[in-house]
């Protein structure tokens, strides 16, 4: 497929005044004057110049460029960068074909092993980013980063307060887990929440991941795909957005995600969301933020350690005797990061869960289980499972 026909090069203003040989831009390739090749590429940056998913925050249609410009002056990381930014994806006529054009570039993207990093747009584009899946014959685990849930009715005029609500209804439907983290209690309907967890689906408010992001962990570990609303970042740390609220996550936590969502082996794409240049300082701090989240889960993602082989030499296996059902439980500890994973059993004949029977969790899900307790992770993974 010709991708040029998609999308639009990268403004020379962005990059005209980068000379330094170590910064990220000299790094990669970009769609400057010719569209460079994604084969053989690990990341494809993908700019959205689209915002009528949210008339509110409607100038986040500038923001890819904006990001551009503080991560193209970083430094490079870890790891031989195959890097390509493909531009800014032209909009469709209305919002619908905009969802359809990014759905197919993902999908062109994921079927080559090409990770789709997606910065700017409203949160809503996210809708494309999911069901870029829909034809690769797996289950999708969802993990959404927002201050709210999106789970309005479909009457709601604004797509991206009802975006997450279209995904659980997608047909057809190949959602595994969705889980939410970072909710800010005040802001949403209780019900919502109660929706989520009969759906044996996770929702944290930001209380609980801040008082032990360790224990999120798992959570994070276990996606394939993330959604990153920047509205769930503090305002004094990122002001870049029209809902922007005075508390929410740190810079730092926000990077922290990142970093470890760059670390998880099954995720293939994530998509940064909401940022509108407008509303930032004159210092275009949220713009800095967003590209250092950027920065660390690229990081991340050239840390990996290739934790996949339980049966290899790299694992410790642990079998633990239970007083209720079920009889054992196994978990596996990595010998290279000191991660746990656990595995939940699946009816024969379900062999499309088998990818999501060893799911990630951690040394407290192991120690309930040395108590005679089963973890509550076991147990909602095994009613997905059956």
């Amino acid at each position: 497929m010709d991708l040029t026909i998609f999308f639009s090069p990268i403004d020379e203003s962005v990059y005209n005044n980068i000379s330094s040989s170590t910064s990220f831009y000299k790094s990669i390739r970009a769609f400057t004057e010719k569209m460079p090749d994604y084969r053989g590429a690990h990341i494809a940056i993908i700019g959205v110049k689209e915002s009528r998913g949210n008339a509110a925050n409607d100038d986040a249609a500038n923001g890819p460029d904006e990001i551009r410009k503080k991560l193209y002056l970083l430094k490079k990381g870890t790891g031989n960068y195959r890097i390509v930014d493909l531009g800014n994806l032209n909009p469709g006529h209305d919002l619908d074909e905009t969802y359809v054009r990014l759905s197919e570039v993902c999908r062109m993207l994921l079927e080559n092993n090409v990770l789709p990093l997606i910065i700017g747009g409203s949160h809503d584009l996210d809708y494309g980013q999911y069901a870029a899946y829909e034809t690769l014959e797996k289950l999708v685990s969802f993990l959404n980063v927002d201050a709210m849930l999106d789970l309005e009715d479909r009457s709601e005029n604004n797509p991206s307060r009802h975006h997450i609500h279209k995904v659980l209804l997608y047909e057809p439907n190949y959602l595994f887990s969705y889980t939410h983290l970072a909710y800010q209690s005040y802001l949403i309907d209780p019900l919502s929440v109660s929706v989520l967890e009969k759906l044996y689906f996770e929702a944290f408010r930001i209380g609980q991941l801040r008082t032990n992001i360790q224990e999120i962990e798992p959570a994070i570990r276990n996606a394939d795909m993330l959604s990153f609303d920047i509205t769930a970042i503090r305002s004094s740390d990122a002001p870049g957005n029209a809902l922007a609220q005075p508390f929410g996550l740190t810079g730092e936590e926000a990077c922290q995600i990142c970093w470890y969502a760059g670390l998880n082996e099954k995720l293939s794409s994530i998509g940064f969301y909401e940022y509108n240049p407008s509303f930032d300082d004159v210092h275009k701090k949220t713009a800095s933020v967003v590209a250092t989240m950027v920065w660390y889960f690229i990081e991340g993602y050239y840390c990996r350690k290739n934790e996949s082989n339980f049966k290899s030499n790299d694992f410790l296996k642990y079998t633990v005797s239970m007083p209720v059902e079920p009889e054992t439980i196994s978990f596996y500890k990595s010998k290279l990061s000191e991660k746990w994973w656990m595995e939940v059993p699946y009816a024969n004949g379900r062999e499309r869960y088998a990818r999501n029977s060893i799911v990630p969790c951690s040394y407290t899900d192991y120690q309930t289980a040395v108590k005679g307790e089963v973890p509550e992770r076991y147990i909602s993974t095994l009613a997905k499972l059956i």
